[in-house]
């Protein structure tokens, strides 16, 4: 019976602040998806409180959608979600609907290649935390930066395995935050950030 238990808990995730708080949405049940924790996600977010509402936010590897639901919930003026995986993308298409969400847009799509075209659009706040142990964040800062998807003063989260060095970023990207929890270390990058 516990087993049947935990299997049931893993398969939501629980948004943990603003007009959704402590709703609970699917998670697909797919090999290596990890959705950010309820203590990175606090973290993350009080270090955002005041870039993500009126945000135009950018989930590149979306997964559950932890990140995406959560920036919506707190005032995002939209998000875009990329998802290459078919179930991961019909689970979040079905919590869009079932929270009757404004302004959340779900591609289906491969985030790199999605990044190799010119930017249509510029983002305040993306969200980087790709498949463990793959090489796609490097290249996703370096395409953001070179096909202009980011605004002048843009906020970049990183979330990566925390055996892994974070790779060399562009050179106008500043850390300004970082931790480590459990497997992952996380940082909060600014673009053109200038220091009081």
């Amino acid at each position: 019976m516990s087993k049947k238990l935990r299997k049931s808990s893993a398969g939501k995730l629980r948004i943990i602040g603003g007009m959704w708080r402590s709703r609970f949405l699917q998670v697909a049940d797919l090999p290596g998806l990890r959705p950010t924790t309820d203590r990175v996600r606090e973290t993350l977010f009080n270090w955002l409180q005041n870039d993500v509402p009126g945000a135009h936010c950018l989930d590149l590897f979306a997964g559950s959608g932890a990140l995406s639901f959560e920036s919506s919930s707190r005032g995002a003026a939209s998000v875009t979600m990329i998802e290459n995986q078919r179930q991961a993308a019909g689970v979040l298409s079905a919590n869009v609907r079932d929270l009757k969400a404004q302004g959340m847009q779900l591609l289906q799509c491969d985030a790199l290649s999605w990044l190799s075209k010119p930017a249509e659009a510029k983002y305040d706040v993306v969200f980087i935390d790709p498949p463990f142990d793959s090489d796609y964040l490097s290249q996703a800062c370096e395409l953001l930066e070179s096909n202009q998807y980011l605004a002048e003063f843009a906020c970049i989260y990183l979330e990566m395995n925390r055996k892994q060095d974070l790779p060399e970023l562009p050179e106008n990207w500043n850390v300004v935050r970082q931790k480590k929890a459990g497997q992952v270390s996380y940082y909060l990058v600014r673009r053109n950030f200038v220091s009081d």
